[in-house]
């Protein structure tokens, strides 16, 4: 009898231990509202900047000698970013990408809001979307301040848009178990969202500082 007892008691408390587990609140932001919002905020910026410059290609397309709307100077020109290589890296320009990707985006949103939900292969489906759009981000932004040398400022909105996408996606499937992470880990991740969020931003424009240095202190050698 003491030791149907003792076994009875220790199984409540491991069921209560993972109950007040399960129950532990999320971040704010990674809750279903807010977090839709995040994406139909983001989604859409990122969307409507990838839309300005599809507009431009096409007016490039027809009209090489175009002059788009963010050329500003040689430092800061979308048309002379569009001209190279790096503009149209699997065969068609970049921004089209963007079109479709952010789409996504938006339309997850949306549903959220509306009310769906979707099961763990839709957010591993887009966590990798995220991760690849991130990662592909990364490397046009060290191309544009490494090699290209000048900036394309609707280009830095997409930046601007992916960072708290990739960021808040992943905090996102780490607070809701569908990246298993240790519960510290997962704890400490879900605390540091926007910390992370503003030390990427800070990153990005410390490299575009140092990297056109002599372009803000007026000693340009391009």
């Amino acid at each position: 009898m003491p030791t149907i007892s003792s076994a009875t008691s220790e199984a409540a408390e491991q069921q209560g231990s993972s109950t007040s587990a399960a129950e532990r609140p999320l971040p704010p932001m990674t809750r279903d509202r807010p977090f839709a919002w995040l994406l139909l905020i983001t989604g859409v910026v990122g969307w409507l900047a990838s839309g300005a410059l599809v507009l431009e290609k096409l007016e490039v397309l027809k009209d090489p000698s175009h002059v788009t709307v963010c050329d500003v100077n040689p430092w800061i020109s979308c048309g002379q970013v569009m001209q190279t290589w790096q503009g149209s890296v699997f065969g068609f320009p970049n921004m089209f990408i963007g079109i479709v990707a952010f789409a996504v985006i938006i339309t997850t949103a949306m549903g959220m809001l509306a009310g769906a939900t979707f099961a763990r292969w839709y957010w591993l489906g887009l966590q990798a979307g995220v991760t690849l759009g991130f990662a592909f981000v990364v490397w046009l932004w060290s191309q544009a301040l490494y090699s290209i040398h000048i900036l394309c400022p609707f280009c830095m909105v997409v930046w601007a848009a992916m960072i708290p996408l990739f960021v808040w996606v992943t905090v996102r499937n780490v607070t809701h178990g569908v990246i298993r992470l240790p519960a510290g880990a997962t704890r400490i991740l879900g605390d540091s969202g926007w910390i992370i969020t503003a030390l990427l931003y800070v990153a990005v424009i410390a490299t575009i500082f140092f990297a056109f240095i002599q372009v803000f202190i007026g000693t340009s050698g391009y």
